[in-house]
């Protein structure tokens, strides 16, 4: 029988060895998947033994990310905004850079609903998450919005083009209790019939260039290429949705907020200025200083 700073040890070694730049990071975070621990506990009790049972377990996680398997698909889940979403080969695994989107999704729809009166007959707000992958975006902003008391004021719609990833966002919803206020649609981008426009669409589509996908770290190549690649300038997929943006997909005083590689800053303004002229189009940024979400709006209309 071993130690947990044995394992941790021998696992940070071969975890190095094999090119993982977080080495015992990982190792501390597979320990406590196989021993059912958070990492916290792992790291206070050093001295604690292992079975052999939970060490062979260790061994088989440690093999699977030494072949670049990433963490998240090993434990099969991953923290996002403060929730904890089951992750697997079928999406895209959630990326801490992505709650910025959330963030300011959270903050716009609770502007809107404190701009004005709401009566009963109030429409409530329209959102959109386009390519929800994991469901992680939709499920997070509702969640959040729950917790401050909006409930019945919006309408969620979750779209995906893959059926697989759709129902793991499906899954989520349920596990996170937001399945009733999310309708997931399988489509490609946007339904072919949309009934009323949306007041938000938000989205995290891929973004990453095509000539740059060899070039990602190994773990990537485990998740959807669909879910990354964004053709030759990063921006294939988005320039599609802005143009059923401007088709009617977004309503006149509606607002779409999109998350842009952290070099498209300047390439995302270009884009509006072609697909959709006038229309505003402002860069907010993450807490690194880099741009990250695009935010894009038609010309208000004058009274």
């Amino acid at each position: 029988m071993t130690t947990v700073e044995e394992l941790l040890r021998g696992g940070t070694e071969r975890l190095r060895a094999a090119g993982s730049p977080s080495a015992r990071l990982d190792a501390e975070l597979l320990l406590g998947h196989v021993l059912a621990l958070d990492r916290t506990s792992i790291v206070a009790h050093p001295e604690s033994a292992v079975g052999d049972d939970h060490a062979r377990e260790f061994e088989a996680a440690l093999v699977r990310r030494s072949d670049g398997e990433p963490v998240a698909y090993i434990r099969g889940i991953k923290e996002f905004y403060g929730l904890a979403f089951s992750v697997d080969e079928r999406a895209l695994i959630p990326r801490p850079e992505t709650e910025r989107l959330v963030e300011l999704a959270e903050a716009e729809v609770m502007r809107r609903l404190a701009a004005g009166p709401r009566h009963a007959e109030t429409p409530p707000l329209r959102i959109a998450d386009v390519g929800t992958g994991s469901g992680a975006v939709a499920v997070a902003l509702v969640v959040a919005l729950k917790r401050r008391g909006v409930r019945g004021e919006i309408t969620v719609m979750a779209t995906e083009l893959s059926p697989d990833a759709l129902q793991l966002a499906r899954e989520n919803g349920v596990g996170h209790a937001a399945a009733d206020r999310i309708r997931f649609v399988e489509a490609d981008l946007l339904p072919g019939y949309i009934e009323f426009p949306f007041d938000l669409v938000v989205g995290n589509l891929p973004y990453v260039r095509s000539a740059v996908l060899p070039e990602l770290p190994v773990a990537t190549s485990f998740e959807p290429a669909l879910a990354l690649d964004g053709g030759p300038d990063g921006l294939d997929v988005i320039r599609g949705l802005l143009e059923r943006l401007r088709d009617g997909a977004l309503a006149a005083g509606g607002e779409a907020l999109l998350e842009i590689g952290a070099d498209q800053g300047e390439a995302i303004a270009d884009l509006v200025a072609a697909v959709v002229p006038g229309w505003t189009c402002r860069v907010e940024r993450d807490l690194a200083g880099l741009p990250r979400v695009a935010r894009i709006a038609p010309p208000r209309a004058v009274p």
